[in-house]
């Protein structure tokens, strides 16, 4: 193995753990709510709504996989459908005023997490693996 092959190994290593302790943390944060269901929590409330079609798309999920997750954030009151104004055939999910505050909840408790899992690295650091982040991502929308 090249070095490459060496470093591109121990970034799959790294992130599998950083994903199998994301989706642990989200668990004991709110244990009702999974990774994938504060995701589209999130989504919704950033976007001020959406369809669940909407959410498939931009995820990569199967709807089967949305409509589950959304049928639990119902049944928990997370979430609500309201008709488009513009289109009445058309449900548009929006947070509730619960699911909005457990979701301000969570993601002050995960921000937290992350202060104090980066409070020893320099700024220089943190602003190296921010800018990393961001383009192992980009790559990843352009890839597809």
């Amino acid at each position: 193995m090249t070095d490459r092959d060496d470093s591109v190994e121990t970034i799959q290593q790294e992130m599998t753990a950083f994903a199998r302790r994301a989706r642990a943390t989200a668990a004991r944060m709110h244990p009702e709510l999974s990774l994938v269901s504060y995701t589209l929590l999130a989504h919704l409330d950033d976007q001020q709504g959406c369809r669940a079609t909407d959410l498939a798309a931009h995820y990569l999920l199967d709807k089967s996989t949305v409509s589950r997750q959304i049928a639990a954030l119902e049944k928990l009151g997370f979430v609500e459908r309201r008709v488009d104004p513009d289109d009445h055939r058309v449900q548009v999910l929006h947070p509730t005023e619960e699911g909005a505050q457990v979701l301000a909840n969570v993601t002050a408790s995960r921000r937290q997490a992350f202060h104090e899992r980066l409070a020893d690295w320099d700024e220089a650091d943190l602003d190296r693996f921010a800018a990393y982040l961001v383009r192992y991502n980009a790559a990843q929308e352009r890839l597809g």
